[in-house]
């Protein structure tokens, strides 16, 4: 079929050259090609991945009409926010310091995410409401180990014979998380009612019904044991 440009328009057939004499024949051409084809396919998963490059409607606006479901108790959509923002989330929190607990983190800001769903006004940027949740889940966090580390540094001071040194100091390679997750329910429920509550030994009978003696107790057993996994990660 003939072509309907006129001539000086029409493209020319392309005349390869001959190789040199005794000379490959252009590996590096080969190479600029595989890596032209790598660019390519770069670019368009990076258009499928970004719709504002697509032409396809803007992940903003998307996320408010998922977040119009959510407000429906649509669980499927609360799945979509989850996996777009999630790996956003893993990155505010490792700039944040935290690093090795942004998994926790996230989880507990879609928690939250979900239980205030309610409150959610389609007014107000989404990513807005996102990362005020992950500010507050932050905090939560930072004022949690100050309060780990007051309350060794109390422990420690109130019982200078006990050889408890390593456990006022906060271990980075130690998910703490982890560790109190390993202490028996009543041991746990005592300690973190006085760690991340910060009750008082007589507020913390108060709650669990029992005595001032045994609070004191459960709160130096479960130190024992978490000194003990403490020194099994120096």
């Amino acid at each position: 079929m003939g072509s309907f440009l006129p001539k000086h328009l029409a493209v020319q057939p392309c005349k390869r050259r001959p190789p040199a004499q005794g000379s490959p024949r252009f590996p590096q051409n080969r190479h600029r090609k595989r890596a032209i084809r790598k660019r390519l396919f770069f670019f368009v998963h990076l258009v499928q991945e970004c719709p504002s490059m697509s032409g396809s409607v803007q992940p903003e606006t998307d996320d408010f009409s998922l977040m119009a479901q959510v407000r429906d108790d649509r669980e499927d959509a609360f799945r979509r926010i989850v996996d777009r923002h999630q790996r956003p989330l893993l990155n505010f929190f490792a700039r944040m310091g935290a690093s090795s607990h942004g998994e926790d983190l996230a989880q507990e800001t879609f928690i939250r995410l979900w239980n205030y769903r309610k409150k959610y006004k389609p007014a107000a940027k989404f990513t807005t409401f996102l990362y005020t949740l992950a500010r507050h889940t932050w905090l939560d966090y930072v004022r949690r180990q100050v309060r780990f580390q007051l309350f060794s540094d109390r422990y420690r001071e109130e019982n200078p014979s006990s050889t408890d040194g390593g456990l006022g100091r906060l271990r980075k390679d130690l998910d703490i998380q982890a560790a109190l997750d390993k202490l028996s329910p009543k041991l746990r429920e005592t300690l973190v009612l006085a760690i991340h509550q910060g009750l008082a030994y007589d507020e913390i009978a108060g709650v669990l019904r029992i005595p001032v003696g045994t609070v004191k107790s459960r709160v130096s057993n479960a130190l024992s044991t978490l000194k003990e996994m403490f020194d099994e990660h120096p």
